[in-house]
């Protein structure tokens, strides 16, 4: 049954692993959680980061024998509900770590939060309101 301690993983592709760790462990600063690389045959090289201890991981992936091309929408969003206005810091750092300034399709997240897009173009939305 799915209930309110169900852990959850979401995954999706990405051009370059190295890119996408340093901006969501480095910019943002989730922890990695678990790697594989140096692709074993039949397997996908991945990266999986969240917070340590949490209930939910985001994964990463790259399939070098096949690659599936990431194709972001602008409405593909990766929301954190930060509790507070996103610190300045916080969103220069994300920049630092190749992601990008942008507007969001949807008001409602410019009026509550800032956008950035990460290294493959899917949006990252840290939202100045809470959970619930």
């Amino acid at each position: 049954m799915i209930d309110a301690h169900t852990h959850i993983r979401v995954a999706r592709p990405s051009r370059d692993l190295v890119a996408a760790e340093r901006f969501y462990v480095d910019g943002l600063g989730l922890d990695v959680l678990w790697r594989t690389s140096g692709h074993v045959p039949g397997e996908h090289d991945l990266v999986m980061v969240g917070p340590a201890g949490g209930g939910w991981h985001f994964e990463l992936t790259r399939d070098p024998e096949n690659p599936v091309e990431p194709t972001p929408t602008i409405d593909d969003l990766f929301v954190v509900y930060l509790g507070r206005t996103p610190d300045a810091a916080l969103v220069d750092r994300l920049t630092a770590h190749g992601g990008q300034r942008v507007p969001s399709n949807n008001p409602y997240w410019d009026e509550h939060g800032v956008t950035v897009a990460d290294p493959d173009g899917y949006r990252l939305v840290l939202c100045s309101r809470t959970w619930g």
